[in-house]
């Protein structure tokens, strides 16, 4: 049994969990210091270019839609297609204000229906630790990406780092757990935020995951603040062909 079963929370049951608590996400998440700023900075990290019409990127699990304005922010010319297997997370992305270059498809990874590449770029944030198979789907969006096109995974890694589990483990028992319970009434989430984190791949193995889905020149960076060596981009390129 893993730790998200432990926590009552099976992964087959984490999109349903996060439409239970879709009307209070962004408030949530706008609590954090850095949240926002941390994902247009791996958004940064993607090395797109200055003129970006023409491009075409994919936010995948895009939740209520941070991360898609993240992409906008540093691709204000691209067509974005964002997806996400919650359907009441993805109504609060739809319900804002976008420009018709950006597109929103209700679909898991595992399926992606309605979606296809190539992509120049694949922007996949907090979505790898709660899938059950994050290499078969680093797999499946390395397929959509056009040869030479860019991942940018935004997401928690703390196995490596004890002073990287002990600040999580301390903010999460003493403010994202309450908080959340206090807003929502129920801590469920909350509780599985935390121990998907601390059971997910530490920074070595994920970016091994990278290599093992079939991209190259993979390379990592933190961020500042308390969430510095906890939340991390790993980027990678899908190798161009050879003839």
């Amino acid at each position: 049994m893993n730790g998200l079963e432990r926590d009552g929370l099976p992964r087959a049951d984490v999109p349903s969990a996060f439409d239970t608590e879709a009307r209070w996400y962004d408030r949530l998440v706008g609590a954090n210091p850095g949240y926002h700023e941390h994902l247009r900075l791996s958004a940064r990290r993607l090395g797109l270019p200055a003129d970006t019409r023409g491009l075409r990127l994919l936010d995948a699990g895009c939740g209520t839609g941070a991360s898609t304005a993240a992409l906008l922010s540093v691709a204000p010319g691209a067509r974005i297609t964002a997806f996400d297997a919650s359907g009441e997370m993805l109504a609060r992305a739809r319900a804002k204000t976008w420009p018709a270059t950006v597109g929103f498809v209700h679909t898991p990874v595992e399926e992606l229906s309605d979606v296809e590449g190539p992509f120049d770029a694949v922007f996949a944030s907090y979505l790898l630790r709660n899938l059950a198979d994050p290499t078969g789907q680093l797999r499946r969006l390395r397929r959509l990406l056009r040869p030479g096109g860019r991942i940018a995974v935004h997401e928690y890694s703390v196995q490596d780092s004890r002073r990287a589990r002990w600040t999580w483990n301390a903010v999460c028992a003493g403010v994202i757990i309450p908080l959340g319970r206090l807003t929502t009434g129920d801590a469920t989430l909350y509780r599985h935020l935390r121990r998907s984190v601390l059971g997910f791949d530490g920074l070595g193995a994920l970016t091994q995951r990278l290599h093992d889905a079939g991209f190259t020149d993979v390379r990592t960076g933190t961020v500042a603040g308390w969430q510095r060596d906890i939340v991390h981009t790993v980027l990678g390129t899908n190798p161009p062909e050879t003839s």
